[in-house]
């Protein structure tokens, strides 16, 4: 066979790119915790969209594979002890439960601390995840930890009141003992001689049911996946608001050694799960409080006037928040004036400007 200058010349050219090495996809591993149960919402839809959606946009490329390795429920660590487990590095990639650490990371309070706003948790883990881009607070207390934050997240529509015995106002809550999680304790300075109990979520179904509190402060979805109807089949309808208690975070060292491209991938694929995890939080509100009224729950709606009057009676903690930010060389007043600025743009006004001494 007789073959021409560009014959030859392509004949050359084929046999080196037959000869030349294929590029290897390098497998990365990835331990995730939490101490929560994998029947969690926050739980579920990492392992069903965090995870895929990391897989499907990294064989875009075809350069990296990840090797998850998830443990929840306490495997590891306890609900409590994502962040020092993170920082330890017993996990690479954590769900940190934020209203367990108010003093370690003071600026993820910022909705906490402004109740009676929204009960919109897109509008809030926005709101929330844009303050914590825009300065520079939230993501220096996890570096504090050594671990790098990549978005916050809203698994509530909005805190209600769950009760044990029947209920018709807020005056029923008068005396009471309320369980609650974190800065949500301080609402209860707005109720006479009521008095907040600390717990988690695990815990509230036996604290009701022993009688070791009268009431507790949870979202319609936790009540339905809980069963809370069984022990507490009265909800009052206070719409506290939603607030963030979920943030993804990596331990820091992990980070430092993951390539660009992975990076860049988690830290996008962070974002659209803070948007989806919000979104399935409204979309199951609903759902979940028409599953507690058939499981016996009935459901008592609060007067917009109790509401403003349990808001007015509150200490203003927002300030309060913010004074110690300030007082730490952080701009907590311009962070909390800055996310409520946000909220209103999205149309959700409170009974009660916090940002007023």
């Amino acid at each position: 066979m007789i073959f021409g200058t560009r014959g030859l010349a392509l004949a050359a050219t084929l046999s080196a790119l037959s000869a030349a090495p294929v590029m290897a996809q390098e497998t990365i591993s990835a331990v995730v915790i939490d101490g929560y149960p994998d029947r969690a919402l926050w739980v579920q839809e990492f392992s069903n969209f965090f995870i895929p959606e990391v897989d499907k946009r990294l064989a875009e490329t075809g350069n990296y594979v990840m090797d998850w390795q998830e443990s929840y429920g306490g495997a590891i660590v306890k609900p409590r002890g994502v962040l020092e487990g993170i920082q330890l590095g017993l996990g690479d990639i954590g769900i940190v439960t934020t209203i367990f650490h108010s003093s370690t990371l003071p600026s993820q309070g910022i909705s906490a601390v402004t109740p009676f706003v929204s009960a919109d948790a897109r509008a809030v883990a926005k709101a929330v995840d844009e303050i914590a881009r825009e300065y520079p607070a939230m993501q220096n207390e996890f570096a504090a930890q050594d671990q790098v934050y990549l978005a916050t997240g809203v698994v509530l529509n909005s805190y209600q009141v769950f009760s044990t015995d029947e209920v018709a106002s807020l005056a029923d809550l008068e005396g009471g003992k309320v369980a609650g999680a974190g800065l949500n304790l301080r609402y209860l300075e707005g109720i006479n001689n009521a008095a907040g109990v600390r717990g988690g979520l695990t815990d509230f179904y036996s604290m009701l049911q022993t009688g070791v509190v009268d009431h507790a402060m949870l979202w319609p979805e936790a009540a339905k996946t809980f069963n809370i109807a069984e022990v507490a089949p009265y909800m009052l309808r206070v719409d506290l608001g939603a607030v963030n208690s979920k943030t993804v975070t990596v331990n820091a060292d992990y980070w430092e050694g993951l390539p660009d491209e992975v990076k860049g991938v988690l830290q996008d694929v962070s974002i659209a799960y803070r948007d989806h995890l919000a979104g399935i939080a409204m979309d199951r509100a609903a759902e979940s409080e028409a599953a507690y009224l058939e499981a016996g729950g009935t459901i008592v709606e609060v007067s917009d006037e109790d509401r403003a009057a349990w808001a007015s009676a509150m200490p203003n903690i927002a300030a309060e928040w913010a004074q110690v930010l300030n007082d730490a060389g952080e701009p907590g007043s311009e962070m909390l004036a800055a996310y409520l600025g946000k909220l209103e743009a999205e149309g959700f006004t409170g009974v009660r400007d916090w940002t007023a001494e």
